[in-house]
């Protein structure tokens, strides 16, 4: 059967780079690998094609006299010399990368028993606004798996010990070899009668079934710090779900949820407020109460504020979660018109407006210093 343009084999074409061309070879292999076929005679016989494939268009010597002459250019029965297909040299590294490490055969998966982190809870608590600016604290109960009081997480009924395995020999493993004309390929698994663990239980412990582990609803208080905000994370190291093989346990994350406040708008460390204020207020200036969220302060608005004037009060938002400043607060005055008005009312607003008109001098008044006498006459 004639052999297949190398390039072919690798799906490449011959201005392809060096690392063009390894990659290609990296993809392949993978593909066709014996560990990932096995028994597969087909997927052999291509993984073989491929490696001779690479083993030539990686050389650059011998790429040259295949591009030149083909097939018969890197033939050894040819007269061209190269060595031929049998030692595979220089693949010690690329199967190092795929595979694992390289020498008395390839390994395809490390060992699985060793120490292992437990799995972490996630769970969730909704706090007020003002809990978040000042801290607090709450209890969360989650429901996680704990040491078995009575095996001491061995999983052995009281009284007896594990074993070790008779299918992996208390290593742990299962290990598969399969001979092909590149070498020895060993599949390592873990164990499927021990879990990888290396050792059995005869007797189960009766609490546990075995396990080394009982689920337990536990209920944990909570320090939420002041500063936090909607969505913050807090992390409980060690709390989460215990560790396998001597591994550390998981954490808990608690995700904070804040409720909404009535009145405040948060903006990071700052707090927004919105104040009406009537006509006069804006006009003549006037001392309004300002809410905050720990007090309640008196404000001067200064004579002639505009609806939509925003006034910083400085060090009246929320306290930062690292250090100990605060945030500000930033109070927008909203002018109020008056949307049903008195007949009275309207005749005053009338007599107002006819006094904005020219005066002796024939130059209009400010509106301010209009107001201000209107309200001297009274």
């Amino acid at each position: 059967m004639a052999k297949r343009d190398y390039y072919e084999v690798l799906e490449i074409t011959k201005s392809a780079s060096a690392e063009e061309i390894k990659k290609a070879f990296r993809k392949k292999a993978m593909q066709y690998h014996p560990d990932r076929n096995p028994g597969d005679k087909e997927a052999e016989e291509k993984f073989k094609e491929i490696n001779e494939a690479y083993e030539v268009l990686s050389d650059p010597q011998k790429k040259d006299r295949y591009d030149r002459f083909g097939h018969a250019g890197v033939d050894p029965n040819q007269g061209f010399g190269g060595g031929g297909f049998g030692g595979f040299s220089g693949f010690g590294d690329i199967f190092g990368d795929i595979f694992g490490s390289f020498g008395g055969g390839f390994s395809s998966q490390r060992r699985r028993n060793g120490p292992k982190k437990g799995e972490d809870i996630h769970t969730r608590v909704i706090i007020s606004f003002e809990e978040a600016a000042f801290g607090t604290k709450r209890d969360i109960t989650v429901q996680r798996e704990e040491t078995c009081p009575d095996c001491k997480g061995t999983g052995a009924a009281p009284g007896t010990e594990r074993v070790t395995c008779p299918n992996c020999g208390g290593s742990g493993e299962i290990r598969r070899t399969s001979n092909t004309p590149f070498g020895q390929f060993v599949n390592v698994t873990a164990c499927p009668n021990c879990g990888g663990t290396g050792s059995v239980v005869e007797k189960p412990c009766p609490s546990c079934n075995g396990s080394g582990h009982i689920s337990k609803s536990v209920t944990i208080s909570v320090d939420i710090p002041a500063g936090v905000d909607n969505d913050s994370v807090i992390s409980l190291k060690g709390q989460g779900e215990p560790g396998k093989q001597g591994g550390p346990n998981g954490d808990i994350y608690v995700l904070v949820s804040v409720k909404p406040h009535k009145i405040f708008k948060r903006n990071g460390y700052d707090l927004r407020l919105e104040i009406p204020i009537s006509f006069p207020q804006a006009a003549l200036g006037a001392d309004i109460v300002v809410p905050t969220l720990s007090e309640k302060i008196t404000y001067k608005v200064p004579p002639g504020t505009q609806s939509g004037t925003v006034f910083r009060l400085k060090g009246k938002g929320v306290k930062q979660l690292q250090g100990s400043r605060y945030g500000d607060m930033y109070v927008r005055v909203i002018v109020e018109i008056p949307q049903k008005l008195s007949g009275e009312q309207k005749r005053l607003l009338q007599q107002l407006e006819e006094t904005f008109k020219n005066d002796e001098h024939g130059q209009r008044k400010g509106f301010l210093e209009t107001v201000k006498e209107m309200f001297k006459k009274d």
